[in-house]
């Protein structure tokens, strides 16, 4: 029994311990130096299986952008370039060396997005849509990476699945599953891990010089 308690205790710490760790500061040095005002939005590389995931993504990022204080190209005029000059394919376009995107566009930076999983997952006794994605903001005059991150978003954020018995769960996964697949969820979790990934926030880009906020980041985060 002495020995249990010395066990428990000790998990006690480890857990404590994790629990109170904090991030590690992002090194914002380079992104500082390079001073962007504008962010071209690649159309992210799908890794998942689910082939509506790129536009479904795209369609989202300007907005936290912009709202973070930058001037983003429009989608739509940047795709329609891209579609002109014969390339269709996400890492196709991510593959083009950054002084010719430079050269086309006159950016400042680039936004290279990954989707790595996208859409409703079926478990025996839970259904959940996910949109997880990682991103890299390259600066087009020297090809540095000026910030990096990822989220994650699900539409089980919160919820509690210990009431209803088994027979109850499972009829629950069924009917979530399928409501999700027909109302599109997979584009609605698109749009909050959006939000996430790409807001100015702490270990997130920093704000832009067209938000009010621009400057006040430089503190220790």
């Amino acid at each position: 029994m002495k020995r249990l308690l010395q066990f428990l205790a000790l998990c006690a710490v480890v857990v404590l311990s994790t629990g109170c760790a904090t991030r590690t500061p992002y090194d914002y040095t380079a992104f500082k130096r390079s001073q962007p005002k504008s962010i071209l939005v690649l159309p992210p590389v799908n890794k998942s299986p689910d082939i509506k995931a790129t536009y479904s993504m795209l369609s989202h990022m300007s907005y936290p952008l912009a709202e973070s204080g930058y001037y983003v190209y429009p989608v739509a005029v940047v795709d329609e370039t891209f579609r002109q000059n014969g390339l269709t394919v996400a890492e196709e376009i991510h593959a083009v060396p950054a002084a010719k995107l430079r050269e086309i566009f006159g950016a400042d930076t680039a936004l290279y997005v990954q989707i790595t999983d996208y859409g409703t997952r079926y478990a025996v006794l839970a259904s959940a849509t996910v949109v997880t994605a990682n991103a890299k903001l390259i600066d087009l005059k020297t090809g540095e990476t000026l910030w990096a991150g990822w989220a994650t978003a699900s539409n089980n954020e919160g919820q509690s699945n210990n009431s209803g018995g088994i027979i109850g769960l499972l009829v629950t996964a069924a009917i979530k599953q399928i409501v999700n697949t027909l109302t599109e969820q997979g584009h609605t979790i698109a749009g909050v891990t959006s939000q996430r990934l790409l807001t100015a926030k702490p270990n997130g880009i920093l704000y832009g010089p067209r938000s009010p906020a621009y400057g006040k980041d430089d503190a220790p985060r």
